[in-house]
């Protein structure tokens, strides 16, 4: 998955707080272990489904958090006493050039898991959300980000009361995260529920101007190290990474080429991967264990893993994964 957050230059008036360019360098190191994984498990060192489930799924999504915290806290920092708009349009644009790069980037070599909104997207749209905000008292930027945070948890545990709708299955309304069908994404980070974070680190920002505690956080570590300094250059740092890593494991992969994985745990893996984007991680370990056993009674598996036979047209795997389906729940 992909995550990140570019440094922002505050205000004379404001104190630099180094360690929040450190923290932003500490993501990104995170951010690049976990695409070192994603790498890995691409050219088949690891199991199919590995960087999308278990902690490396709570993983990425603490770095994308914390991407969007510092993101939040940075904004008012910019904009503070007043908003800046020329720097914030030049930096907003930045963003939003390198977030349509990458959709057109993956969208040629990665067709069926292109970026349509990923981290990069996601920074630009809670960047022009946030203006609305940058006046509003931190109490009320914090209560909103926990009524957000509550719809989440509603959207997640009270299923009777999910917030997604097939209304928001139009590719343009994707954006929004309330969908009920989407395809696959190597980096999905919608406005919901990935605004949360943003809010809390905007209004976080806010609280610390109000009290005077910005003097009190620029002296609780450097700014000068080396981390610091990725943090201060992180969208060249996130464009550059992801390819480097990736030319490095594809020449580890031509001279000791990874073993063929058992198609049943990479049949398992993937499904449970892409399961548990709308369902529980124990109804998903059901549901994919029923249709594998069902597929194989059927003598489907073989022709299904070799594109003999498509699970998007063929009447039988539908019918397997209705019944499925209705077991698992």
């Amino acid at each position: 998955m992909a995550v990140i957050a570019e440094s922002i230059d505050a205000p004379q008036k404001l104190p630099r707080i180094g360690i929040l360019d450190t923290a932003r360098g500490v993501a990104l190191l995170a951010m690049a272990s976990y695409h070192c994984t994603w790498d890995f498990e691409f050219f088949g060192y690891l199991d199919a489904g590995t960087a999308e489930t278990g902690w490396l799924k709570i993983y990425a999504r603490v770095i994308a958090s914390t991407f969007l915290f510092l993101a939040g806290f940075s904004l008012v920092l910019a904009n503070t006493p007043e908003i800046r708009w020329r720097p914030y349009f030049k930096r907003l644009g930045v963003i939003v050039a390198a977030a349509v790069a990458i959709s057109i980037v993956t969208f040629i070599g990665m067709r069926d898991e292109w970026i349509f909104f990923g981290i990069l997207h996601s920074i630009a749209a809670a960047s022009i959300i946030g203006l609305l905000f940058l006046r509003l008292p931190a109490f009320a930027t914090l209560l909103i980000a926990v009524l957000l945070g509550a719809g989440i948890v509603v959207d997640n545990i009270i299923a009777p009361f999910s917030l997604h709708s097939a209304v928001f299955d139009a590719p343009w309304l994707w954006w929004i995260g309330l969908s009920e069908n989407l395809p696959r994404s190597n980096d999905y980070v919608p406005v919901f529920p990935w605004l949360t974070p943003f809010l809390f680190g905007l209004g976080i920002a806010q609280l610390a101007i109000s009290f005077g505690w910005l003097r009190s956080l620029a002296k609780l570590g450097p700014g000068h190290n080396l981390v610091a300094r990725i943090g201060r250059h992180s969208l060249i740092f996130y464009l550059v990474h992801q390819p480097v890593l990736f030319g490095l494991v594809y020449l580890l992969s031509a001279v000791a080429a990874a073993p063929k994985p058992d198609p049943t745990l990479t049949y398992l893996k993937q499904c449970q991967a892409s399961c548990i984007r709308s369902g529980s991680e124990t109804m998903c370990r059901s549901f994919c264990q029923c249709t594998l056993d069902k597929l194989q009674a059927q003598n489907l598996f073989s022709p299904l893993e070799s594109g003999a036979i498509k699970a998007d047209s063929d009447e039988r795997i539908n019918r397997i994964a209705l019944q499925c389906s209705e077991q698992a729940q």
